[in-house]
């Protein structure tokens, strides 16, 4: 899904952080609705007959086989700007696979089309690191940062919204306070089962995690 992911400090008790695949949806959310049994909603996977898939199975079967395919930002035409998701998705791939030398497309499918065999993922990644205080003190940064995301923050609400305005990471800072304040993170019956199954299949396992703290 070729994401993007930035880091931003701030003055805030959070950093600004997003971390977000340059396609509508990614393979991960598509597995959650296979779990919740949801259709996928229309326009974020296209299969190579043209046709918007919703069919939440049958999307995960034929994204193996390269049978179906997740759009970019913007969808699958032009009229949305889907040629903007498909360029950020563009860059993303040059840039880990242009220095490495390294595969990609099927390359790195993690599946031989031919025979539907597991096999292993070579990707590529970039990572690039500011010295912020190269450029300006610290301190700066970071209240110019949350000066910017209070603004943000403190915009004009629509009328028919939640009432506020969210900046990335800020949702997670938020559920993680109410999580700790709770002693923990409590787990959907979903993935309780996923991991159940996972911990009695894999050897070794069963021993290391008799009961869940779930159980």
């Amino acid at each position: 899904t070729n994401p993007l992911c930035y880091g931003i400090p701030s003055d805030d008790n959070f950093p600004f952080v997003i971390d977000c695949a340059t396609s509508i949806n990614q393979r991960g959310k598509i597995e959650r609705y296979a779990r919740e049994g949801l259709d996928t909603p229309r326009g974020a996977v296209i299969d190579n007959d043209g046709i918007q898939r919703t069919d939440t199975e049958g999307i995960l079967h034929d994204l193996v086989l390269g049978k179906a395919a997740l759009t970019p930002l913007g969808g699958a035409d032009a009229e949305l700007g889907g040629y903007k998701g498909y360029g950020w998705a563009t860059v993303v791939e040059l840039m880990s696979i242009a220095f490495q030398s390294g595969l990609f497309g099927e390359g790195i499918s993690g599946v031989d089309r031919e025979t539907g065999e597991k096999r292993p993922m070579p990707l590529g990644h970039y990572f690039l690191a500011i010295d912020i205080e190269a450029l300006t003190p610290i301190d700066t940064f970071k209240k110019n940062v949350g000066e910017f995301l209070r603004a943000l923050r403190g915009s004009k609400k629509s009328p028919l919204g939640p009432g506020r305005i969210w900046t990335a990471g800020e949702l997670e800072y938020d559920e993680f306070v109410r999580q700790a304040d709770q002693g923990g993170m409590s787990v959907p019956p979903s993935l309780q089962s996923v991991m159940k199954d996972l911990r009695d299949q894999r050897p070794g396992l069963k021993e290391k995690y008799g009961k869940l703290p779930f159980e």
